[in-house]
């Protein structure tokens, strides 16, 4: 291969950067983004629906709403004007919860330049339709090349440059294959990569989506049984049990099991479940406590993606006659008023089973049995 067609002296491939790079949502993890990309040296643009903190971005070079006390990179360019912010840009983020992903879509259509691929930054499945959120852009932006960034990432730490490591996803074409280099994916994880962001590249578009969207239940079942007075044990075997579930529903949809044993499943899943600076384990922390919903978080409306999430995992999970027992747990409890330690008791008491599943054996539990032989000896 020459150096025209993608490899350089050093023998390695050089991938062509996305010069301009355009941040759509300004909360924490857009702004965390939007500094990593700068670092990379790229133009960045970060548009915000909220005029006044904006202008505030503007102002400060800070964004303390959302990241209070984080320095960031100099030369991020706040905007509250979409079509600007989307003027030319190379390349677009989209960091939008999942519940609003197709309405922002909706309003991308025709002012993304023709070519720029987008990035979806949120985890989820979209409640209704059971659609991953690729199949909601690609819906509501038809010609643009749609893709995902996930891993093992807290906002604030991104944001204040500690190293941190993601996957990168889109689905390749036989162009793409053929000249690796020049895929959306790796430009764009030439384009994002910096000595502190290391982006790796997949083609596993659904693997990787999956994975996020189920890790989020997970986070919370986790929290639920550490703030029910549980402690590493019962998060392990629930960590484990999470990772088998979001094998399984990937494949399932056509993903990779492998997949979800790198950064987007594995890692992503460590982080999430084992701190409370995750909104889905904090979430889950106070309902094991006891907090009413409406309570936690200080009683402020905040957006946990994995609430939403369980909806949308079990009700795809269903659709494609697939058992997740941890996710329907905690679908129960957030959402059909089942009671948490009954509940978690149910899922230890499941029939025990081998592992491997090839095994194939399936005992009835030792606990069933002894509650029928008290009941028969009544």
């Amino acid at each position: 291969m020459t150096e025209a067609s993608g490899t350089g002296e050093s023998g390695l491939g050089q991938a062509r950067p996305y010069d301009t790079v355009t941040v759509i949502g300004a909360g924490a993890w857009g702004t965390a983004l939007a500094a990593m990309a700068r670092r990379a040296g790229r133009t960045t643009r970060i548009w915000g629906r909220t005029r006044e903190d904006i202008e505030a971005f503007s102002r400060t070079g800070r964004n303390d709403r959302y990241l209070n006390g984080v320095a960031l990179p100099e030369g991020i360019e706040p905007m509250a004007d979409l079509e600007e912010a989307l003027a030319g840009t190379g390349c677009v983020l989209l960091v939008t919860p999942s519940r609003s992903l197709r309405e922002m879509c909706g309003k991308l259509k025709g002012l993304v330049p023709e070519g720029a691929p987008v990035v979806l930054c949120a985890k989820g499945i979209e409640q209704g339709t059971g659609k991953l959120l690729s199949e909601v852009a690609a819906e509501e932006l038809p010609g643009h090349v749609i893709g995902a960034l996930s891993g093992p990432t807290f906002a604030r730490e991104t944001a204040m440059n500690h190293p941190t490591a993601v996957t990168l996803a889109f689905e390749f074409t036989p162009a793409d294959r053929r000249e690796p280099s020049q895929a959306p994916a790796s430009r764009l994880a030439t384009s994002l990569g910096s000595n502190t962001f290391r982006p790796y590249i997949s083609d596993d578009l659904t693997g990787v989506e999956v994975a996020g969207a189920v890790k989020n239940v997970i986070a919370i079942a986790c929290g639920m049984m550490t703030g029910a007075g549980y402690a590493e044990n019962t998060r392990a075997a629930l960590i484990t049990w999470g990772l088998d579930e979001m094998k399984t529903l990937a494949e399932a949809l056509g993903g990779r099991r492998e997949t979800v044993t790198g950064l987007a499943g594995t890692g992503d899943l460590t982080l999430t479940c084992s701190s409370p600076t995750s909104r889905n384990m904090k979430l889950g922390l106070q309902l094991g406590q006891g907090i009413p919903r409406d309570e936690c978080f200080g009683g402020q409306d905040t957006v946990v993606e994995g609430e939403v999430n369980a909806v949308s995992v079990n009700d795809l999970a269903e659709r494609i006659g697939v058992e997740l027992p941890v996710c329907r747990a905690v679908h129960d409890i957030l959402h059909e008023g089942a009671d948490l330690r009954q509940t978690f008791t149910d899922l230890w008491g499941r029939p025990l089973v081998g592992e491997p599943k090839a095994l194939n054996v399936a005992l009835d539990h030792p606990s069933h049995a002894l509650e029928r032989a008290m009941k028969a000896a009544q």
